[in-house]
């Protein structure tokens, strides 16, 4: 006599290889990259390489941002940058102390505070090839007879380098029409009080030229590293 068989065991599954991760940087890492110079590069790839794939990262920065951005919007005068380092957990309070005076430089050099207004920017997709940059300014103003800066925040003890300066302005230039229509890109020097502008004695396609390759440099390292 048949019997009725029984219910099927589940098969084991067997996990497959993990997916490597996808080239991809954001503007701060890519600017930092093209800073370096030989092994240093190929260290700093892999390393972005190995954070990607852990997804570990963390920005001690955003609550200072958060302040200047503050102060800027309500036309404070800096009162929330005079704050802020207070404010903070203890182990930041000596970061954000070496940030306040150049920051309240910066704000000075905009002017009389009532006349310089924050905008909202948005991020916007580079391709380098086959390279993602994430161009992702901190905030835009725009000033009484109309004009707009998109402004990127460099927080490094080091003053940054013509490199840094050049690759930062020139990528979020390309851009801008996605960023904030008809505004000039601007690095600001957050811990000197330093803004930095597109030189007019460089050529945007020289500088195209030069990245481009940088950027091939960066996807090959990438795919190489462990």
């Amino acid at each position: 006599m048949p019997t009725t068989p029984g219910p099927t065991a589940p098969r084991p599954t067997v996990p497959g290889p993990t997916a490597a991760p996808t080239p991809y940087a954001t503007l701060l890492a890519f600017t930092r990259y093209v800073d370096r110079t030989g092994p240093a590069k190929a260290g700093f790839v892999g390393g972005l390489r190995k954070q990607r794939a852990s997804r570990s990262g963390f920005n001690p920065h955003g609550q200072f941002v958060k302040a200047l951005k503050t102060d800027i919007a309500f036309h404070a005068g800096g009162t929330h940058l005079a704050r802020i380092a207070d404010e903070v957990k203890p182990r930041w309070q000596p970061l954000y102390r070496a940030f306040v005076p150049g920051a309240l430089a910066y704000l000075e050099s905009l002017g009389d505070p009532r006349g310089v207004d924050l905008v909202r920017t948005r991020d916007a997709l580079a391709m380098l090839g086959d390279l993602p940059v994430k161009i992702n300014p901190h905030f835009g103003v725009r000033y009484a007879d109309g004009h707009a800066e998109a402004v990127r925040l460099y927080f490094d003890e080091a003053p940054p380098s013509d490199e840094t300066v050049l690759a930062t302005l020139h990528l979020m230039r390309q851009h801008m029409d996605h960023v904030l229509p008809h505004a000039a890109p601007v690095l600001v020097d957050i811990r000197r009080g330093a803004t930095h502008h597109f030189p007019d004695s460089v050529r945007p396609e020289q500088v195209a030229q030069w990245l481009a390759g940088e950027a091939a440099a960066f996807r090959a390292i990438w795919s190489t590293a462990a």
